[in-house]
């Protein structure tokens, strides 16, 4: 068919192309426009007189037409009906010299041995304004998003403070701080800790001062000189429980050091041999009758540089527990040892050990073994240990067999000054 054939037929391509309401654009292999629809006309701002035998170039973006024809030929050289772009954006001219955005379908046909591509055409200016709006407000809605979340962090972290204020020594552990969903359950959490804290100090202090105002009590009636060691046991026994008191309110002060981040170490060089003399010195005072600690004390002497004061708190509780829960007649071992640059604690007792079950539980806090309830204790000492070896760049572990015995180990690294 030739190009005066498909004027001649204009009245059946009109009926046809002005039925659709997309734009409709016809070219032959040379790109020259020969049928257009109204719908084009109107889009492309031309009447139809004015887009026929055009070339195809005069509704294409400049900066494309020198690439459109390479294009062009390859489809034609493998026709297939296809979406013009494949993802890339497209825009037509108008008459105007505007640029819009399309969306085009081309179609290949053949006719009396002609080539012809009928192309559709959609402007789809709306669209995509339609889509940057959509846009912009997601984005605006992501920014109030962004916005209320902080907010709500904001609030939580400030009712958090207050709780933890509330509170006083005790702080809620930094991973349980991370799982807080709602400040309901924060609060309830606290309190039940406050209810608890309170009642262990009530218990954990009437017991020794109960035994310090009998023993004193007792020791005014013994007056006489043949008395002596009847005063002396009263004495010892006053000597014991101020320890015992005195140990509590250390783990309590450690508690709230290590809660609020205020815990600041004192690293300082100190003779290791010294410093176990004075470790051993002090447990000596609340030995049970007949028990023994077993140490070199003609260790070789090693200079270490540490916090000295949190380690004698370490390795003292490590010794009253063993204490604690061995027998009357009891040797507890207390080895040193240096391996390279660590130095390696060791205390092992044959008291009552720690069940199986329990084992895991050991270093939290609050937690007590179920065989040890009926001996004072507050449940804290080990987990205070643990915490402040894990900053101090060391770690403990035990051994243990109920019934049997139980042997600590504390690793530690000599620090340079």
């Amino acid at each position: 068919m030739s190009k005066n054939q498909f004027f001649r037929n204009k009245n059946v391509f009109n009926v046809l192309f002005e039925a659709a309401s997309e734009g409709i654009i016809i070219v032959d292999a040379s790109q020259t426009i020969i049928a257009a629809n109204n719908a084009a006309g109107n889009m492309f701002g031309y009447k139809l007189e004015e887009l026929l035998e055009q070339p195809l170039n005069i509704l294409i973006p400049s900066k494309h037409r020198a690439k459109h024809g390479g294009h062009f030929n390859h489809f034609l050289d493998h026709s297939e009906k296809r979406q013009m772009g494949h993802g890339r954006e497209l825009y037509g001219v108008k008459k105007t010299g505007d640029q819009f955005p399309v969306e085009a379908g081309l179609n290949p046909f053949e006719i009396n041995g002609e080539r012809y591509v009928m192309s559709l055409i959609i402007d789809i200016s709306v669209r995509k304004e339609t889509q940057l709006q959509i846009k912009e407000l997601n984005n605006q809605l992501e920014e109030k998003i962004k916005l209320r979340t902080h907010e709500l962090q904001k609030s939580i972290k400030k009712l958090q403070k207050l709780n933890l204020d509330m509170e006083g020594e005790i702080k809620k552990r930094k991973a349980a701080e991370k799982k807080i969903k709602d400040a309901l359950r924060k609060e309830k959490e606290l309190n039940e800790l406050k209810t608890k804290f309170l009642s262990l100090v009530s218990h954990e202090f009437k017991t020794p001062l109960s035994g310090i105002l009998t023993s004193a009590t007792l020791a005014e009636k013994y007056i006489k000189s043949e008395q002596q060691d009847k005063r002396e046991k009263h004495l010892g026994t006053i000597r014991n429980k101020v320890h015992y008191l005195n140990n509590i309110l250390n783990d309590f002060l450690s508690i709230e050091r290590l809660e609020t981040g205020n815990n600041q170490y004192k690293y300082t060089s100190f003779s290791i041999k010294n410093f176990i003399n004075e470790v051993i010195y002090n447990a000596n005072i609340t030995l049970k009758h007949g028990q023994e600690i077993k140490y070199a004390q003609e260790m070789e002497d090693i200079i270490m540089y540490q916090d000295q004061k949190i380690l004698e708190l370490i390795l003292s509780n490590l010794l009253s527990n063993s204490i604690k829960y061995s027998p009357e007649n009891s040797v507890i071992r207390f080895d040193v040892a240096q391996v390279e640059n660590t130095i390696i604690f060791e205390v092992e007792d044959k008291g009552i050990g720690i069940p199986q079950e329990d084992q895991k539980h050991i270093f939290e806090r609050y937690f007590r073994a179920e065989n040890a309830l009926l001996n004072q204790g507050t449940g804290i000492g080990l987990n205070i240990a643990k915490t402040h070896l894990e900053n101090l760049g060391g770690h403990i572990k035990f051994i243990s067999i109920e019934n049997v015995g139980t042997t600590f180990i504390v690793k530690i690294p000599i620090l340079t000054p």
